[in-house]
């Protein structure tokens, strides 16, 4: 690959097996490779400003969706004294109309007081604007494509970092495992297949939690005063909202689920507090497991380690032990990156099709 230095302004030369493109929305990676940004129709203007302040603002320190139709509109904490606030531009303004903390005052006013607003410091203001495309295609040959040069999500619902935190832990460790020839290549086919609908249906869901923010004007307005403060009561609403559990992978190669019924395969393990005070991901990211309600015998555990496994059982009663009871099995094979691969035929069994995969570090997941 040739590129120009940035910093000496040479020409510079590299060879590499692989190339990841996670240089931004902008990516050079994905004009590179011929692939283009599929429009979702979605677009808006927002600025962005960080105030520091060591004053008690009195305000729930959760996430803030301020749903005016005049002013849409995010507040959150994100730092022991610096606040977030997120508001939409309107179609004549600018982030140099608030280039200081006079200018911002009139935005801030619900949340800070004169005290308050005696003791903050801006940290910065920029605009954004916000959209929702996804790439045609997320692999060429030996490049691929992760974080917002593959996709772009609207950030009303939190999910932009995290699904490049998820595109790197599906394809880093499958790389790994092709790189020390333990892997077919084929494996990275699934890298997209996987990976794409998720971002998808995160899009989808981003700009439906926008819209309903924002638009049907005074009408609008009025459905959202009646209807939002009953939503609680809906059965089952408030844990699907609030459920930090990512959507299971479809079936591919690495995720042997029925054609029927899902059960576990394709989801997240729960990372769960163990026995002895760590957490799944401290035994298990990174590696291939098997994790079983039931006794290994001494030759399947035997065979777990030779192939660079490990074995995890969990406690009864704990949250683990019943996610898996939930799900009718009493084993899974868990992938490098905490995705079930299968809970399908006899514990020997699952043992026995566990590939040889040398830990991978540092084990990081994306939750």
């Amino acid at each position: 690959m040739d590129f120009d230095d940035r910093t000496t302004g040479r020409a510079e030369s590299v060879r590499a097996r692989y190339v990841l493109g996670c240089d931004g929305a902008n990516s050079l990676v994905r004009g590179a490779i011929g692939g283009r940004m599929q429009d979702l129709r979605f677009d808006q203007r927002w600025l962005v400003a960080d105030i520091a302040t060591t004053a008690d603002l009195g305000h729930w320190e959760g996430v803030q969706q301020i749903c005016d139709p005049s002013r849409a509109a995010t507040f959150m904490r994100v730092g022991r004294t610096r606040y977030r606030w997120e508001f939409r531009l309107h179609p004549a303004e600018t982030a140099t109309d608030y280039r200081d903390l006079l200018q911002l005052r009139p935005l801030l006013a619900p949340w800070l007081d004169e005290a308050a607003y005696e003791r903050s410091e801006l940290v910065r203001v920029a605009e954004y604007t916000f959209r929702a495309q996804l790439a045609d295609r997320w692999r060429s040959g030996r490049v691929f494509l992760l974080g917002d040069a593959a996709h772009l999500t609207p950030p009303f619902i939190g999910q932009g970092m995290g699904a490049g935190l998820r595109d790197a832990a599906n394809l880093s460790w499958k790389l790994a495992g092709v790189l020390r020839g333990e892997l077919s290549e084929g494996v990275l086919d699934t890298y997209e297949a996987e990976r794409k609908p998720h971002p998808r249906a995160m899009i989808r869901l981003a700009k439906f939690t926008g819209l309903t923010m924002t638009e049907g004007g005074e009408l609008g307005n009025r459905l959202r005063n009646l209807i939002a403060p009953r939503l609680r009561v809906v059965p089952g609403l408030t844990g699907m909202v609030t459920s930090g559990e990512s959507p299971p992978l479809r079936r591919s190669s690495l995720v042997e689920a029925p054609r029927m019924r899902r059960g576990l395969t394709g989801r997240l393990v729960p990372n769960d507090r163990l026995a002895d005070g760590r957490r799944v991901d401290d035994v298990v990211i990174g590696r291939y497991a098997i994790i079983t309600t039931a006794e290994l015998s001494p030759g399947d555990q035997a065979i777990v380690k030779q192939r660079g496994g490990v074995v995890l059982r969990p406690e009864p009663h704990t949250d683990l032990c019943r996610w898996i009871r939930r799900g009718h099995v009493s084993a899974l094979l868990v992938r490098p990156d905490g995705i079930v691969q299968s809970c399908r035929g006899s514990l020997p069994a699952l043992c026995a099709s566990l590939p040889r995969f040398a830990p991978s570090i540092p084990r990081t997941r994306a939750s």
